[in-house]
């Protein structure tokens, strides 16, 4: 299951990865806190929509990504 940057505000198209609470290889359960993500309007905590292990992270630290784009990957 894909994990993809959500919408954190009507005007806002991105998002920039400032921290991860979790790593490849981790049990996730849905509402787990993936990740930390800031906008230039607010800082929002990104939760696990599924239950899982975590496979991939395709957002690293420092790196800005699109409403919509991927950013992890639990299987």
């Amino acid at each position: 299951m894909e994990i993809i940057m959500p919408s954190l505000g009507e005007t806002v198209d991105e998002g920039k990865v400032i921290k991860w609470h979790k790593n490849v290889g981790d049990e996730i359960k849905e509402g787990d806190i993936l990740c930390e993500v800031e906008t230039d309007k607010t800082a929002a905590e990104i939760p696990s929509t599924v239950n899982g292990t975590l496979t991939e992270i395709t957002a690293p630290e420092g790196e800005t990504i699109p409403v919509g784009g991927k950013i992890a990957t639990v299987e």
